[in-house]
């Protein structure tokens, strides 16, 4: 119960956050009952967990076979073109790159996420547009 217990905790922390910080670590573990590894190694085993905040735009593309098969890999090459960052290699001008696997949307490949909003049929135009609405969003609300 203890692991399933943590993983809420885990996942309410990240949601309210953006990330669990080093400074959750000790007290949920103390509450839990469990060595503060264990609780580190849940958060660094699974990669949905972040253990730093967030970009400010956080790109997740699909990597898997379907969207692979309708032209995932082209459309990563031209989202780093754009961008000027690199997928799975941290953050870099306040932008993150993501590879995920299965976004559930095999139907309406090739299907990525931008700040969590799930986008299916995505072109590279259609990629453009939407990440110039989410840096737009963003300096929005840091304004």
């Amino acid at each position: 119960m203890q692991g399933a217990t943590l993983m809420t905790i885990l996942h309410a922390i990240q949601d309210e956050t953006g990330y669990v910080p080093e400074t959750a670590v000790a007290p949920l573990a103390r509450a839990l009952s469990l060595s503060r590894a264990e609780v580190h190694g849940v958060i660094t085993y699974y990669h949905h967990f972040r253990s730093a905040p967030p970009a400010h735009v956080t790109v997740q593309l699909c990597r898997a076979e379907a969207c692979r098969s309708m032209g995932t890999e082209a459309l990563k090459d031209h989202i780093e073109g754009h961008t000027g960052c690199r997928f799975d290699s941290g953050h870099a001008k306040d932008t993150e790159l993501e590879s995920v696997f299965c976004l559930g949307q095999c139907a309406l490949s090739p299907a990525l996420m931008i700040n969590g909003e799930l986008h299916a049929k995505v072109t590279p135009a259609k990629f453009d547009r939407l990440y110039a609405a989410a840096q737009t969003k963003v300096a929005e609300v840091t304004a």
